[in-house]
C-alpha cells in the first residue's frame, strides 16, 4: 500500500493525503497535489520511500511503501 503524504509546516510526513495499490496512481495524486519537481525513490530493508520536492528542493512531501517481511515456513515433523 502506496501513502502520499503532505508537509503540514511541521512534519513532512505530516497530512495523509491518499492511499494507492500501485507506485504511478500515488505519483499522480501526488503531482495533482503538490506539484513537485524532483522525486528521489529510497529503498530501505523494512519501507521504500519517494522523497517529492520543489524547484529549490524544499521538502513538500513524501510517498510511503512499508514491505512485509517474508513468511516463515512451518516445517513438518521428521520421523
Amino acid at each position: 500500500m502506496w501513502k502520499v503524504y503532505k508537509w503540514n509546516g511541521h512534519y513532512i510526513q505530516g497530512d495523509l493525503i491518499s492511499k494507492h495499490s500501485s507506485e504511478d496512481a500515488a505519483l499522480k495524486r501526488a503531482a495533482k497535489e503538490m506539484k513537485f519537481t524532483f522525486a528521489d525513490k529510497v529503498n530501505h530493508t523494512d519501507e521504500t520511500l519517494i522523497w517529492l520536492d520543489s524547484d529549490n528542493h524544499e521538502p513538500l512531501g513524501v510517498i510511503v511503501k512499508r514491505i512485509k517481511g517474508a513468511k516463515r515456513i512451518r516445517q513438518g515433523k521428521e520421523e
